[in-house]
């Protein structure tokens, strides 16, 4: 990767520029979805309480990784907007930064995770064999929390200097490596003995350890767009303020939406290993509006910054609005695609009739409105890449904390005289729920994107805090500190 291979957003047509740099993010996040997968695939050939035990601890692994997504959202937004203003050097140093947070966070997370491992399980309503299961698994992805941590830096670093196409490559490399081995820890014929769900924890584990660990030399080479200086490895704490500042909201999002997923899980729970394994297998396939809505919106988040930093809040506005119309234009018909052939979308995964016949139900009527729920997370993305994650969070938690759950409640369950008491009555309206709330939070982000509060940078002009001095003295011989991104 040379500087002329980095996309530009600042220059030229839009809509091209947004496609070069948004297509490696859709392949390499739709390779990221392989690890799921490839996960429920084998699992599903153990046993619906492997895979019952997979779909209660997705949302709860993602509670903890989640975190990471204020480190993202605060690495893209202010890197990106230093690469539009042309300034290299401090965008080098902020990425060194990001690696020092993501260490120091990631060691705590997986620490803490690891110790409450058995009650939080408890807590998500898994029981028997089930529970055993969920331990299993979870235990594996607490430990692999440093490299998931690390590895998202490294993809948001490039990706803020407009090279999408290395970790596309390098998530492409780890998920073929995940598939690969993960019948070998799952299946009873590889020389583990049959891990079941633990068996798919411990390839993610292995495959996301390599992946960080590539993408860390990647970083330290510094050839394939952006470097990441050893030297810079010591504390600025400036730097560490600005991205804490940028950042906690996107991770206080990253929180309720994850919060959000496990409580809507719990409800789920409740009307048995059927249903839980059903909407196990939905989300994994409703992962795929999440991959392109998630890469698109990431694509706009750069193409906002890059564009902010550059002083262009009108283009910055214009690369939000057609990447949304874009992603939906794709979910639109990928949902129809699922919407036509729900028994063979769920039917891949597992051969149980019962379970692929409350599948066929959850995809009739959550697939029309995946164009909805993407559309969303572009618009999210836009308002991330300008800095405002505060808003992004506000829409997470009004599309989920406001609509969501509270109506799926009321759709799915009936409420006993005991306040804390309840039955489960009718799991379609939890999926219902679902829909309706992505219609009323679609809405709302439109009209708070189109209000514009969003279009000013969150960089400074000049130094401030000595960061400005602490990077002008480290300038190496071979990035000039004022280079610009070309194209």
């Amino acid at each position: 990767m040379t500087e002329s291979d980095r996309v530009d957003m600042t220059t030229g047509a839009v809509t091209p520029r947004l496609f070069s740099l948004a297509w490696p993010l859709v392949a390499g996040n739709l390779l990221q979805t392989a690890y799921n997968l490839a996960d429920m695939f084998w699992v599903g050939r153990v046993s619906a309480d492997a895979v019952a035990a997979v779909s209660l601890m997705f949302p709860t692994a993602y509670l903890f990784v989640s975190v990471a997504m204020g480190l993202t959202a605060a690495t893209n937004a202010v890197v990106s907007q230093h690469i539009g203003a042309g300034e290299e050097r401090r965008a080098q140093r902020t990425v060194a930064q990001s690696v020092l947070l993501a260490i120091g966070v990631a060691a705590a997370l997986g620490t803490f995770g690891f110790a409450i491992r058995r009650p939080l399980v408890a807590l998500i309503g898994a029981q028997g064999a089930v529970f055993d299961a969920a331990v299993a698994y979870i235990e594996f992805v607490f430990l692999a929390i440093p490299f998931t941590f690390l590895f998202f830096v490294f993809r948001a670093s490039l990706r803020a200097a407009g090279d999408t196409r290395t970790a596309m490559w390098l998530v492409g490399a780890s998920a073929g490596l995940n598939i690969v081995i993960d019948p070998v820890f799952i299946l009873d014929w590889g020389p583990f003995l049959g891990l079941g769900a633990q068996g798919a924890a411990i390839a993610t584990f292995v495959s996301r350890g390599v992946a960080a660990a590539v993408g860390l030399y990647i970083l330290v080479d510094g050839g394939w767009g952006i470097r990441l200086r050893v030297g810079d490895l010591t504390p600025d704490w400036a730097i560490l303020r600005r991205l804490v500042n940028v950042g906690y909201p996107a991770t206080l999002d990253g929180l309720s939406r994850s919060l959000a997923a496990v409580t809507f899980a719990a409800l789920v729970a409740r009307f048995g290993a059927v249903a839980t394994a059903a909407y196990g297998i939905g989300i994994r396939l409703m992962s795929v509006s999440w991959t392109v809505s998630g890469a698109v919106g990431q694509a706009a988040a750069t193409g906002v910054g890059q564009n902010l930093g550059a002083d262009q809040p009108d283009r910055a506005a214009d690369v939000t609005w057609k990447a949304t119309a874009g992603a939906m234009a794709v979910l639109f018909a990928a949902g129809g695609l699922v919407y036509a052939f729900p028994a063979i979308a769920v039917g891949v995964f597992i051969d149980d009739p019962a379970v692929v016949d409350a599948g066929v139900t959850l995809l009739r009527i959550i697939a029309p409105f995946w164009a909805i729920l993407g559309g969303l997370m572009v618009i999210q993305g836009g308002f991330r890449g300008a800095g405002q994650t505060r808003v992004a969070f506000v829409l997470s938690l009004l599309s989920r904390w406001i609509f969501r759950i509270p109506l799926a409640f009321l759709l799915a369950y009936a409420v006993a005289l005991d306040p804390v008491a309840f039955t489960p009555v009718d799991v379609n309206g939890l999926w219902w729920g679902m829909s309706a709330s992505a219609v009323a939070s679609f809405v709302v982000g439109v009209v708070w994107f189109h209000r514009g509060d969003w279009r000013t940078s969150v960089i400074d002009d000049g130094p401030s805090d000595g960061a400005g001095e602490a990077v002008a003295d480290d300038v190496g011989d071979d990035v000039p500190a004022d280079d610009p991104v070309t194209d």
